[in-house]
């Protein structure tokens, strides 16, 4: 590693070794996902800018949750979001409030809550949904023809090294009315 003080900036240049070019593949995957995660954030923070019931990512996500397991104890449901169940209760309350979610005390044991999604919680789900797909869809658009069976490989593998399956597509939020 190499120092030098040049026009009041420090520049530090590192001199690469064997071990450091397998680290800077790495490194330029890691770099390559974070900016494509970039991007799809900005997809669904747009697809939710225009929802009138001003819902959060954080929200969004307890509704994904709900629409792909149906209704939930809400101790699952933080253990799915791997969030604290009071961080969950939270989170349900607001949306109590917005009328996208209820919530029901089990007729066998009252202790246990379970939360489901309302007819206009799904309504968003979907709305919401449709837009990030289009959205998705004229971007993969201007990706040339050529190149996309190699993106949705890397995608597929990406994911199955995060550990989604196939069948959580409804997680992602892609898994309703396909065009």
């Amino acid at each position: 590693m190499v120092a030098q003080y040049n026009d009041g900036i420090l520049h530090v240049v590192t001199t690469p070794t064997r071990s450091s070019h397998v680290v800077s593949a790495t490194d330029e995957v890691a770099d390559a996902v974070l900016r494509a995660s970039r991007a799809l954030v900005a997809v669904a923070a747009r697809s939710l800018a225009t929802v009138a019931e001003d819902v959060t990512l954080a929200q969004y996500r307890v509704l994904i949750e709900l629409a792909a397991g149906g209704p939930q104890r809400l101790a699952d449901l933080a253990n799915a979001l791997a969030v604290d169940r009071s961080t969950a209760t939270r989170m349900c309350d607001r949306l109590v409030r917005k009328r996208l979610v209820t919530r029901r005390r089990g007729s066998e044991d009252r202790r246990v809550v379970r939360v489901s999604l309302t007819p206009a919680g799904l309504a968003l789900v979907a709305d919401v949904s449709r837009r990030r797909r289009a959205e998705i869809r004229r971007i993969v658009r201007r990706i040339p023809a050529s190149s996309r069976p190699l993106v949705v490989s890397a995608l597929q593998a990406f994911a199955e090294a995060a550990g989604e399956v196939p069948g959580q597509d409804w997680s992602l939020g892609w898994g309703i009315e396909h065009d």
